[in-house]
């Protein structure tokens, strides 16, 4: 299980937050160092290298492990590839990755165990295992996975280095004026929803998010976008679509429900990802076809997909 922690503190010393923090809450210092933390003074997002002043105001929360490990699950796999090093599949939606917010079953981290066993270790952490990125539940596409320790490393420094390329389809709301462009907005945890982000022009807030578009096909109301992303931020193209008025239909945090479609799913796919094979070193490129649920919405729109190859042939 995930346990969420929360402090609080009003600085009562001067210094950086997580040394103050670990006098004022008696709490590890590799607390300030899990993945999972969110630090801010004030109201404002913030390093745990941030210098406090006496009578500010800290909020410390992050997601504690308190479980031993994962249950393994007999989860159906779309596996696109497969040696004795990585794992490539085409994500379903609505599969979350790993466990987190009160979802601690029908994970790809479940059925990785139900496919390979309790025993599965890459050298991650155990409720990860061979987990190097993600999708949010809503995104379906392609994923690699890696299947043993030396893989997991190798694949952790291309995703962290960016070294790998990253491609997605969405439906996005709206008339484009322009064919293409580019959105680098720095992304910051909103302060009034602790779950949805945003994006910010102050630059000791938040982190960098560079996004690319291109439009492939525009309809009337909507437009089938290729996508690629140089940075792996939470959201980052729901969050920066929606920051230029043309939000992903579907998205239930972003974008307001659509008359049209009303039951409209999150309309966001990874379709392409290039990354370097741990072992051989050889560049692989590695594709997830556009989900049967686009379709309906796309021909009547009259907006056109082509083929599958349409979106390689778009460079971005």
């Amino acid at each position: 299980m995930i346990k969420d922690r929360e402090y609080s503190f009003i600085a009562e010393e001067e210094g950086r937050v997580d040394l103050v923090g670990v006098n004022a809450l008696n709490i590890p210092r590799s607390v300030f160092s899990n993945p999972t933390v969110f630090i801010s003074v004030d109201g404002k997002e913030c390093k745990k290298s941030r210098k406090l002043r006496i009578g500010e105001k800290v909020f410390i929360s992050y997601k504690e492990e308190i479980m031993d490990g994962l249950e393994k699950e007999e989860i159906p796999l779309n596996i696109l590839y497969e040696d004795d090093e990585i794992l490539v599949i085409n994500k379903e939606q609505g599969m979350t990755v790993h466990p987190g917010s009160g979802v601690y079953s029908g994970t790809l981290a479940n059925a990785l165990l139900g496919l390979y066993g309790e025993d599965f270790d890459t050298g991650g952490d155990n409720l990860r295992p061979g987990i190097v990125h993600r999708l949010d539940k809503d995104t379906s596409g392609v994923m690699v996975i890696a299947k043993t320790k030396d893989a997991h490393a190798d694949l952790s420094l291309q995703f962290s280095e960016h070294s790998n390329e990253k491609y997605y389809i969405a439906l996005s709301k709206g008339l484009f004026t322009q064919n293409e462009g580019l959105i680098d907005k720095r992304i910051v945890r909103d302060r009034n929803n602790r779950k949805k982000y945003t994006v910010t022009n102050n630059k000791a807030e938040g982190k960098d998010a560079l996004t690319k578009w291109r439009v492939i096909s525009q309809g009337e109301n909507y437009a089938l976008l290729s996508l690629r992303i140089y940075t792996g931020r939470t959201h980052q193209i729901r969050v920066h679509l929606s920051s230029i008025s043309h939000p992903i239909l579907g998205d239930p945090i972003y974008s307001r429900k659509d008359d049209r479609y009303p039951d409209a799913t999150l309309m966001l796919h990874a379709y392409r990802l290039v990354f370097n094979h741990p072992k051989t070193k050889e560049r692989m490129v590695f594709r997830a076809p556009l989900p049967d649920r686009f379709f309906p919405i796309l021909s009547k729109e009259g907006i056109d997909w082509r083929s599958d190859d349409q979106c390689d042939s778009i460079n971005i």
